[in-house]
């Protein structure tokens, strides 16, 4: 396979990486929608929410875009998963 040819498959296998870890977080803030319309979620939760969803985003979009292509790609088939949603969790003081 040709340098170029690999790149290509490198940027298309974090693409389809972010794209389905965004996925997921989306439907964390979905669920949590769903228990706010329910009332089971003060509006208060429900901005802690969005605003894990936020930094765990945030933190999915650094993996993905700021390393070499390569790189990344190689992390995403060879290492343990990463809990995007836990990333985003405010740390107590």
């Amino acid at each position: 396979m040709s340098e170029k040819a690999a790149r290509r498959q490198a940027r298309q296998q974090v693409a389809a990486y972010h794209e389905a870890e965004l996925a997921g977080l989306v439907a964390h803030v979905a669920g949590a929608i769903d228990q706010f319309r329910d009332g089971n979620l003060d509006p208060f939760d429900m901005d802690r929410v969005l605003f894990q969803y936020s930094r765990a985003a945030k933190e999915l979009w650094k993996y993905c875009n700021l390393g070499n292509v390569d790189v990344v790609a190689r992390y995403i088939r060879e290492d343990p998963a990463i809990d995007w949603w836990k990333r985003g969790t405010v740390r107590e003081r």
